[in-house]
């Protein structure tokens, strides 16, 4: 049996390896983003990789602080996912995980993201600048939506309309 714990977790999965290819529906913007990796010395697949995973991370933390549940995420502000990602410390975003993930990915870049917080210095800068992106991105679904507010549902409904994969 799966906890609602595990469950809102694999809600976050989801909304963060949906945004990059809502995102990239203007395929400039895939450019622009994988020219400033490319700039930051970050290489494209694993800094896409760890946005969706910081993502992820910024909503559960937001989800975990405000105890929604996992039925409840979809009403989860995409502003407030955006604050996270760029307003949450580190431990902040690391606290409250599951023990385990269904998705051993989802695991792995859990923890290389750990360890880039735990180092300091170069990779630090890297999560600041991974996670202004991830800010970017929501910020720009966000407007896209013709809601004042958007949630987590409205991404969810786009990446449905888009045939993305669950």
């Amino acid at each position: 049996m799966t906890s609602d714990h595990d469950t809102l977790w694999r809600r976050c999965a989801y909304l963060g390896r949906v945004l990059l290819p809502l995102l990239d529906q203007e395929p400039w913007r895939q450019d622009r983003r994988q020219e400033r990796l490319h700039l930051w010395g970050i290489d494209v697949a694993v800094g896409e990789r760890l946005m969706e995973v910081f993502a992820a991370l910024a909503a559960h933390a937001v989800a975990v602080d405000t105890s929604l549940s996992a039925a409840e995420f979809e009403t989860l502000r995409l502003s407030a996912v955006a604050d996270a990602a760029t307003g949450k410390q580190d431990f902040e975003l690391l606290a409250g995980l599951p023990e385990t993930f269904a998705d051993d990915r989802d695991e792995i870049a859990v923890k290389v993201l750990r360890l880039h917080a735990y180092r300091g210095g170069q990779t630090s800068l890297q999560l600041l600048r991974l996670g202004t992106e991830v800010r970017r991105t929501l910020t720009v679904l966000a407007a896209r939506e013709s809601v004042p507010s958007p949630t987590c549902g409205d991404i969810f409904r786009k990446a449905h309309k888009a045939n993305l994969p669950q």
